[in-house]
Formats: structure tokens, C-alpha cells, sequence
């Protein structure tokens, strides 16, 4: 079968849970071009979303061979769409546990994937915003640049999160030190720091509940 018949027939049967973030890319476009299968245009497309700002996203996107102004659009709608999702009721965050379903998602991701979700001072969802992915990338990360979407959107508050992929749940000391940095960095920029959450297949590991921030 066709892959993409393929995801198709297990989303249908297990969820939107299931497909990766690719495949995802691949449900939205439905089909490929005759000179680039839709696994190639979703892969292509996947990337530039991981690396472009949302205010730029639809210009970027049409430049990829096989994408237009249509297909820009849906993919980019369907961003925004999520985006706004998490700002309804149900994403109020008055304990740890309460962000997990929001971000468990990358607990599956085979690589480190770093997360800052932006809180207004109701404790509601602004949005969530991968700022790299990779172990390597993480480690020369400033706070500016996992505030900056904070400091954009006014929030009150945020939340990080990575994921490890080794299935631990312990924080690095590497993990530490980033988290006291952090926490420096939001009493200067006067935006809280509520947590920093480690996710994985099993369970999750809150600062706040282990009395890691002071």
C-alpha cells in the first residue's frame, strides 16, 4: 500500500496521535506533485516550519518547488489553527500535570526537542513554540532566545519542556544549570518561570513539584 494510504488508514484507525510530524505535513497536502512524492514535499515542508518564523512562514513555504500559494496557505491555517486551539478553557495550567497532554507528543520524538510554552497571567495557553531540536543545538542556546516569543506575546509566564529520548526521567546537571540560568533571566525580564518539565514515554519530571525552583 502506499504510504500515505497507509498513514491515512492508521490515523483513521488509531488517532492523530499516531502519524509524526511529517505525516502530519503528509495528511494536510493529500498528494505530491509528478516530479516529488508527497513524502519528499512533506519532509521539505517540515523543515522550513521548524525554521521560520510564523510571520514568514507562507512566503518561505512557496519557494519549495511543488508548493503554492494554496498549499502554503492550508499548511500554514492549520499551524495557526493548533496554535490558537491551545488557547481555549481547557488550556489553563494550575499545576504541572495539567500542561503534559499539550506537549506529550514529543515525548515519542527520536531526537531532544526543546519547548517553551507562553502563559498570559490567567495561566492560560498563549502558545507553545519549539525553539530547536537536537542536543547539540540546545547547548549553545541564550535566554533570549526561548523568551523571545514570551516577550513578543506579553506573557506573564512560561513553562520549558524537553523531552529524552533515553527514557529517563532524571534532569541532567546540564539540565540544572540551564534551568538556573533561566530563572535569572526571568526576574530580570519579568516573565515567571513557572517550570521546567522533562517528558518522556513514561511519565514526566516537574521542577517545581521536586522543589527545584527557588
Amino acid at each position: 500500500m502506499e504510504k500515505r494510504l497507509f498513514i491515512r488508514e492508521m490515523t483513521l484507525e488509531n488517532g492523530l496521535s499516531y502519524p509524526s510530524d511529517e505525516e502530519l505535513v503528509m495528511l494536510i497536502l493529500g498528494s505530491g506533485t509528478k516530479s516529488k512524492p508527497v513524502q519528499s514535499l512533506a519532509r521539505e515542508i517540515f523543515a522550513a516550519i521548524m525554521s521560520t518564523k510564523r510571520e514568514k512562514l507562507v512566503d518561505e513555504l512557496v519557494k519549495i518547488e511543488g508548493v503554492g500559494k494554496n498549499r502554503a496557505l492550508a499548511v500554514a491555517a492549520a499551524l495557526e489553527l493548533g496554535r490558537r486551539a491551545n488557547r481555549n478553557p481547557q488550556g489553563i495550567i494550575n499545576e504541572p500535570k495539567d500542561i503534559v497532554p499539550f506537549i506529550q507528543n514529543y515525548a515519542m520524538r527520536p531526537t531532544e526537542h526543546l519547548l517553551a510554552v507562553s502563559l498570559n497571567g490567567a495561566r492560560e495557553i498563549i502558545s507553545i513554540h519549539v525553539i530547536c531540536s537536537g542536543s547539540g543545538n540546545m547547548a549553545v542556546l541564550r535566554p533570549a532566545d526561548i523568551f523571545a516569543e514570551a516577550v513578543k506575546e506579553r506573557a506573564s509566564a512560561i513553562v520549558v519542556s524537553h523531552n529524552h529520548p533515553s527514557g529517563s526521567l532524571l534532569p541532567s546537571l546540564d539540565d540544572i544549570k540551564t534551568t538556573e540560568v533561566l530563572l535569572d533571566a526571568s526576574r530580570l525580564l519579568g516573565i515567571a518561570l513557572l517550570d521546567h518539565i522533562i517528558i518522556t514515554r513514561d511519565g514526566y519530571f516537574s521542577f517545581t513539584e521536586h522543589n527545584m525552583l527557588k
